[in-house]
Parts: C-alpha cells; structure tokens; sequence
C-alpha cells in the first residue's frame, strides 16, 4: 500500500532500507540482549522505566554523535582566529539545533558527550592560537563565564 501512496507524489521507497518486522517487547524467555534498530538518528532500544514496565527507549547513533562532534572539531580549527563573540555565538547555534532535535528524554548522555567534546575542541584550539602555552582549565573557565556555551538538556517530553 505504501509504495502506491508515494508513487502518487512521484516518490519511491529503497527496497534496501524499507522493511517491515516486529517490534515487541522482550519476554520472559528471550535471551540475550533486546533488538535495536535505527531511525532518523536514534538507535530504538527496548529497556525497563523506572517503574520496571518495558518501554522503548531512543539515544543518538553512535556513528552520528562521533561525525558531529569532529564536524565541530573541524569548525573550531578553521575558525580559531576570528573573534570570541563570534565563535561563541556560532557554537551556541549548533549546540541548540542538536539539542532541539536530539534532547530527547534518555539521550541525555550522548547529548552531554557532544556538550564536552564541544568545550574541549573549543579550550584545545583558542590554545593554538599562538605560541605561548595552552589554555589551561582555570583560565578557560573565566573565558566560559565571558561567553558561555548552552548546556545540554532534555527539549521534548514524553509522549
């Protein structure tokens, strides 16, 4: 059926990424580990809630976090010369259209990686900016509270 619908908008599903199976939820005699799969972004889990019920659970892509965060690493290099208002502003932007899209409640963790791998590309190349020693942490932090970076948070709730 859904081939059809989208054949009449002109599109097409890839026979290699389309595939429909069952999702449940683990029972008491599977064993192992419950299967994943990945969807926009976000590697779907099955774990138990805090009140032990089965729910499915989304974190980012492993694969995701790691070409973000060097995408970011890359930025900071090339633009370690231009002026700290600027930068902090541009970071800021990225650091917040991730946090809209992956701050999904149980991501936490990979958002809060992306967060520290942000400050520390950002401490590692304004050190490079000339010859006399690196940032050290004491001196970055000063710089933080000049121009600081949004700190990672959960945007969407539960559905």
């Amino acid at each position: 059926m859904l081939p059809k619908r989208f054949a009449k908008y002109g599109l097409a599903l890839h026979p290699d990424k389309t595939r429909l199976f069952q999702y449940r939820k683990p029972g008491p005699g599977d064993k192992g580990d419950p299967p994943t799969f990945d969807f926009l972004g976000f590697t779907h889990y099955w774990a138990r809630s805090r009140f032990g019920k089965w729910v499915i659970m989304r974190k980012t892509i492993a694969k995701r976090l790691a070409r973000k965060a060097h995408e970011i690493w890359v930025w900071c290099r090339q633009n370690r010369h231009e002026p700290l208002e600027w930068q902090q502003r541009r970071l800021t932007s990225r650091l917040l259209g991730y946090y809209n899209y992956f701050g999904v409640p149980c991501n936490y963790r990979a958002i809060a990686q992306l967060y520290r791998s942000v400050r520390n590309g950002w401490r590692y190349w304004l050190s490079q900016r000339s010859q006399r020693g690196k940032i050290v942490w004491v001196d970055f932090k000063k710089l933080e509270e000049l121009f600081p970076l949004p700190l990672p948070r959960i945007v969407h709730q539960w559905l």
